[in-house]
């Protein structure tokens, strides 16, 4: 039998609710959803998981997402803060989990500044969900010995990695936030010493019935990003996502045997 530490109200929880799937949830972060008396997620949390909640309990939309709805992140502490000195059992609700450029260090930092208890209950990362189901073995014997998790977004001052620095410390890559910048990207990594013709795979929507994968190359990455329909992109460069390509196939024979199974 699994013993949950107890949700205290007017505490609030960290939790990540994985890269998409409700299947792939933390039995923590389920025991969280539906505890929690108000939850405040993230866009990229899935409408499935919200709906793992009681049909009572107060969900309340805070992501950020490029090009769309914006919260700001001093607002969001502010309702975390909030509902938690009202007595509530605060969750919050992000997608991945919550230390990996998930800014849940500093939602921390704000509900400890404001004496507010809290817990923080891992999920499985993008960088590693998203590229299990895509069938990118990040590390894989002879090819990728090293891997890097980095983000292709600016900082609030403008900085940003140094990817011709980035491209010779790791075999393989796996960007966050990097599908607009990858023009930009490919060039720094290209100028860097990394081949043109690379592989790159692009992840969209991970682990949901909507994931497509992407299979392109560093020099033509740019161009191939255009033509992607909206959706939760990570990128991951580097010779193992020319292992992806090849997986594929057998991946899909699977998949349709099983459907074929299912109808007969």
């Amino acid at each position: 039998m699994i013993r949950h530490p107890e949700f205290v109200p007017g505490t609030v929880w960290l939790a990540g609710a994985g890269p998409g799937d409700p299947a792939l949830l933390t039995i923590a972060a389920l025991h969280a959803i539906e505890t929690a008396d108000v939850i405040v997620h993230d866009a990229l949390v899935s409408a499935e998981i919200l709906a793992l909640a009681p049909g009572t309990t107060p969900r309340i939309a805070a992501g950020k997402r490029a090009g769309g709805a914006q919260t700001p992140q001093w607002a969001i502490h502010e309702q975390l803060i909030a509902h938690a000195r009202r007595g509530s059992r605060v969750l919050r609700l992000k997608g991945g989990d919550p230390f990996v450029f998930g800014r849940g260090g500093e939602e921390c930092l704000a509900l400890a500044a404001a004496g507010i208890a809290f817990r923080v209950v891992p999920g499985i990362s993008a960088g590693i969900g998203a590229t299990s189901a895509a069938l990118v073995p990040i590390t894989h014997r002879g090819l990728a010995r090293s891997v890097v998790f980095a983000t292709g977004e600016a900082g609030p001052e403008g900085a940003e990695v140094d990817f011709r620095a980035l491209g010779r410390a790791a075999d393989t890559l796996v960007l966050y936030m990097a599908r607009k910048h990858i023009g930009r990207i490919a060039t720094a990594l290209i100028d860097g010493g990394r081949p043109d013709d690379e592989p790159v795979a692009f992840v969209l929507d991970a682990t949901t019935p909507r994931e497509q994968v992407v299979h392109t190359t560093l020099g033509a990455a740019a161009r191939v990003a255009l033509g992607l329909p909206p959706a939760a992109t990570l990128v991951v460069i580097g010779a193992v996502a020319g292992l992806g390509a090849t997986l594929a196939p057998p991946r899909r024979a699977v998949h349709a045997a099983r459907r074929v199974g299912a109808a007969g």
